[in-house]
């Protein structure tokens, strides 16, 4: 975090539009005291139309893999073994309870 006096904040002001993009936050003061901060913005992401859109985005983003680039995604087609059962004998446990 970096404190600024107001005048040399105008001064150098695309400098410190620089120094905030790469996420530094930056005080703002006027004779000493701490007037403004100016950080990072938070970028909220649009609300997606439909579950094929966000996982389509998030695929572009390389927070997921999707397997069939022809029709419908289809979900895994591996059975995971986990300490000897099956994820469906997993849940079926788990709904059981």
């Amino acid at each position: 975090m970096k404190a600024v006096g107001i005048k040399a904040f105008k001064a150098k002001l695309s400098e410190y539009v620089r120094l905030v993009k790469g996420g530094e936050t930056i005080l703002i003061t006027e004779r000493d005291d701490v007037v403004a901060e100016l950080r990072p913005a938070r970028r909220q992401d649009r609300p997606r139309d439909s579950l094929v859109e966000a996982l389509d985005v998030m695929a572009e983003q390389g927070a997921v893999t999707l397997r069939s680039a022809d029709g419908p995604w289809s979900g895994p087609q591996v059975v995971t073994k986990l300490a000897g059962q099956s994820s469906q004998q997993l849940l079926d446990a788990l709904r059981g309870e």
